[in-house]
């Protein structure tokens, strides 16, 4: 175990101006999960503050303190989710599919022009009580089609991190080793994907528009089913040949 800054580091940081800590600020709603508290804990990692959201501030303080415990020197808050909204420019959603459209509601008057939202969901049928080895289908393609169209106009909507194995972001002393292919317009695709190379054996590939998120969600529940009869505990992960050197 890492260990923990100290408490002096922590409110120094706590005491910073808004604008001087977050402009390279990464929210993670739903950053108490697997997934979210894995990205959360290597950003915070590569050097980067990290806000947590979750829709109970003490679940996302506790997660904060977990991700201090780990990463020595970790700049990370936890906050109720439209506050940790407001203090990040780019948000990741990190939360089940059935539960998108709430957050989304609760976190709508915190958005504001100009920032980057991160759709992480897939519609998988668990929402319904079936498979995670199966998808539903969504009006507008993808949830991340459905985030677009939820979230305030000006508010950009990005697809990525959905096939990231969590245990292997959460195993801090390894490599991640696996693609992330992100979707949406071409600025703040860029954006996302320059938060790639943070995290160690994470490549960007180039997904182009919003519209692809339809293809990359329905494989989630592929390397759902392939963990399951491969018996990969760790989670299988994607990798592209004969793309470029310079390809992210």
């Amino acid at each position: 175990m890492i260990r923990s800054p100290s408490r002096e580091h922590r409110l120094s940081y706590a005491a910073r101006p808004m604008a001087e800590r977050s402009s390279q600020a990464i929210a993670i709603l739903g950053g108490t999960g697997d997934q979210g508290l894995g990205l959360a804990l290597r950003f915070a990692q590569a050097g980067r503050p990290v806000v947590i959201g979750s829709r109970k501030k003490e679940k996302a303080v506790a997660a904060a303190e977990e991700v201090r415990a780990a990463v020595a020197g970790a700049e990370v808050d936890g906050y109720e989710n439209a506050e940790a909204t407001q203090r990040a420019p780019i948000i990741i959603l990190s939360v089940p599919f059935e539960h998108t459209a709430g957050t989304l509601k609760g976190i709508r008057d915190a958005l504001s022009p100009g920032q980057i939202l991160v759709s992480m969901g897939v519609p998988l049928a668990t929402a319904v009580g079936d498979r995670a080895t199966r998808m539903v289908g969504v009006w507008q393609g993808s949830c991340a089609e459905l985030v677009a169209d939820l979230a305030p106009e000006g508010v950009a909507v990005v697809s990525a991190f959905q096939n990231v194995p969590a245990h292997r972001l959460r195993t801090l002393d390894a490599p991640v080793e696996c693609d992330v292919v992100v979707s949406g317009e071409k600025a703040p695709r860029k954006a996302v994907m320059d938060l790639c190379p943070l995290v160690p054996g994470l490549r960007a590939v180039d997904g182009g528009p919003l519209a692809n998120a339809r293809a990359i969600e329905a494989w989630t529940a592929l390397l759902i089913g392939m963990n399951i009869r491969y018996k990969v505990s760790e989670g299988v992960g994607f990798r592209f040949t004969g793309l470029p050197d310079n390809s992210s």
